[in-house]
């Protein structure tokens, strides 16, 4: 028999909705609140630990469940009030979980070929782009997606929908530019950085060596440190009246261009 919370004045589901809501909670807690079956499947699948699962029997059945949990994880059912309280979208399947954060060190990361390629984002702040980021990230199978300075929790849960669970199929890595220029040049990996100044166009460079592609945000590009550390600043030639695109845009052209010199491996 599952236990049973029926209303939001559950202390319980208080601190559930802090943890929606709030970035330190988060933190502090190093737990977060994933939404969505699919997006609960990808974290099983890149095997974050699952503590809770809490589910609306009138949108999840029985049958979904015993798919979905096994015997270590906690199973908790909630009423509609308290299924509209914690989730963001109307549409979702009637499912949250609540799962373990993991550890994001630039030092963590492990690649398994000897030609890695690498997205870096700096100080990206709206989860919309993030996302889009991480969704580009994952359907171009990169070897890993840094964020250097970052300005938004990695868990907000704008970030898991916008990316549609992306942000669990990635290996994810953040740090100071710093920290993430002294890792590449300790991995001799090239950096090739879209910047307007000392730029050559994206598809003139090698990309089949290990790479590293870095972007900034629209607003005010990579910082200087960027600039003179890179192998080559790159640049996508505009041919409209305006001289920058959306970030997750340009992270795709100069992706996808990589995985078309390397035959899409």
């Amino acid at each position: 028999m599952n236990k049973l919370i029926t209303s939001i004045q559950n202390p319980f589901i208080k601190q559930l909705s802090q943890l929606k809501d709030k970035s330190r909670i988060r933190k502090k807690e190093q737990t977060f609140l994933i939404e969505g079956l699919r997006e609960i499947e990808l974290a099983i699948k890149g095997n974050y630990d699952i503590e809770t699962i809490l589910f609306y029997a009138d949108l999840f059945s029985e049958d979904q469940l015993n798919n979905l949990v096994n015997k270590d994880v906690n199973v908790i059912e909630i009423s509609k009030e308290v299924y509209q309280k914690l989730a963001y979208r109307d549409t979702t399947e009637g499912v949250l979980a609540i799962a373990k954060s993991k550890q994001h060190h630039i030092y963590n990361l492990e690649f398994k070929t000897k030609t890695p390629l690498i997205l870096i984002a700096e100080a990206p702040e709206k989860p919309g782009n993030i996302g889009a980021i991480l969704r580009t990230a994952d359907a171009a199978n990169v070897d890993a997606v840094i964020i250097a300075n970052p300005k938004t929790d990695l868990y907000n849960p704008n970030i898991i929908r916008s990316s549609v669970g992306c942000i669990f199929t990635n290996q994810i890595a953040t740090g100071t530019t710093t920290e993430i220029i002294d890792f590449l040049k300790l991995k001799n990996i090239n950096i090739y950085c879209a910047i307007l100044q000392e730029s050559v166009t994206y598809h003139s460079q090698d990309f089949t060596k290990p790479t590293a592609i870095v972007v900034g945000t629209e607003a005010t590009g990579l910082s200087n440190e960027w600039r003179i550390n890179s192998t080559q600043n790159i640049i996508i030639p505009m041919q409209g009246e305006i001289d920058s695109m959306n970030v997750s845009v340009a992270a795709g052209i100069l992706i996808f261009e990589a995985k078309r010199q390397r035959n899409f491996n």
